[in-house]
């Protein structure tokens, strides 16, 4: 089994909270989590319909089997469950009793903020990290090899051919289960919505272009991003607030919640393929997004992520915050390093008034380097990097 950051961050909360709760996307390895960093606790899963009419006919007679706790996977399905639930472990708290796994994002918080509030300790797992991978020597070697295939657990732990578990992931999670949540009765129309999403992988989010292209209203279009958000499907980065007596942007960029989903929703079918296609770029921003992303999820800290950009089109791809501070980072494709890599550091240090502030070059190349105050991260070291307990330590 391929370790997981978040085992530290679970142990951590099982001291203070006597219930945890893993939550995010189907099939990014909840389960497998529980119960490798539980292993004693007896485990229960309410997707087994016999167990499930016994949850839902004696929830309390369930739970009274179990006074030590247990791990309750897909508790979403039994959602009056965790009103039970709260009343034991008030009568008898013990730290670390309860394990919850949920992949219906939008049920199984709804379920959390009302009946467990102040009880739950909560890691949102998504898929496997560059830097997971690469502890278990299954990093890919090439870059477009990584784009392509992404970084979901069971194209790591299973003899499977990407395209073939991407197209059913596909029309499992998101033609069956966001479906039925959104009561969609024209699957053509919400499938080709999925679609555009990904092709503006790494854009401005313009739902009015995304409605019209899809033949959707606009509220439409707004309610079925919610949920593809709310599911962990995708992320909206929003801008950064602080005012440079400039005009900023204040719209979200949209991301994916792995690559290679997004890849193989583009029509991407092989690693070769990712070489010469016009997202390729894209969806390496992504992929850098997604590894600062799960850095904070996966250590039970907020995702504390933005992007800035003026009115003249000047960018940094990301900023993050980091004890009060940010840190700018950039995120170029290519190997080849250019001069204008560095316009939009050089424009926000300017405007923040931090010109000794370090600023990060994250790209495709194999050489770290350093130009000025800004540190040139290659792809494949972008994970020792994030490990640094602050982004002013040297690299390497």
């Amino acid at each position: 089994m391929i370790h997981r950051t978040a085992t530290d961050t679970l142990l951590r909360l099982a001291r203070g909270f006597p219930i945890l709760a893993i939550t995010g996307p189907r099939q990014t390895g909840k389960t497998t989590l529980a119960r490798a960093t539980f292993p004693g606790k007896p485990y229960l899963s309410l997707e087994d319909p016999d167990l499930r009419d016994l949850a839902e006919a004696d929830p309390r007679g369930l739970l009274a089997r179990y006074p030590t706790g247990a791990i309750l996977d897909e508790v979403q399905r039994v959602p009056r469950l965790l009103s039970y639930l709260q009343t034991q472990v008030d009568a008898a708290p013990q730290p670390g009793a309860f394990v919850l796994t949920g992949s219906q994002q939008l049920e199984f918080s709804s379920a959390l903020t009302q009946s467990l509030a102040g009880r739950v300790g909560l890691v949102n797992l998504l898929p496997f990290s560059m830097g997971e991978l690469q502890g278990a020597g299954r990093l890919p070697e090439d870059l477009d090899d990584l784009l392509w295939r992404g970084l979901y657990p069971p194209l790591y732990d299973r003899d499977l051919a990407p395209g073939d578990w991407y197209s059913a992931y596909v029309s499992t999670f998101v033609e069956r289960d966001l479906r039925q949540l959104l009561a969609v009765r024209d699957l053509s129309a919400f499938q080709r919505f999925v679609r555009l999403c990904a092709a503006r992988v790494g854009q401005l989010l313009n739902l009015s272009s995304l409605a019209t292209d899809c033949g959707i209203t606009h509220p439409t279009a707004g309610a079925w991003l919610s949920v593809l958000e709310a599911s962990h499907m995708l992320f909206l980065l929003r801008p950064h607030h602080r005012n440079f007596n400039k005009r900023l942007v204040k719209t979200p960029k949209l991301y994916f919640n792995d690559p290679g989903l997004a890849a193989w929703l583009l029509g991407i079918r092989d690693a070769r393929q990712m070489g010469f296609h016009a997202s390729r770029g894209a969806l390496f921003e992504n992929l850098v997004y997604l590894e600062c992303l799960k850095a904070r999820l996966h250590a039970g800290l907020p995702p504390d992520l933005y992007f800035w950009r003026d009115s003249a089109g000047l960018e940094v791809d990301l900023l993050r915050e980091q004890g009060g501070t940010l840190h700018p980072i950039e995120i170029k494709s290519g190997q080849t390093l250019a001069s204008d890599f560095f316009d939009g550091l050089r424009r926000w240090s300017a405007l923040a008034e931090r010109p000794e502030a370090e600023s990060w070059l994250v790209y495709g190349g194999e050489h770290a380097l350093h130009r000025g105050t800004t540190a040139i991260i290659p792809w494949r070291d972008l994970p020792g990097a994030l490990e640094r307990p602050h982004p002013n330590a040297p690299i390497g």
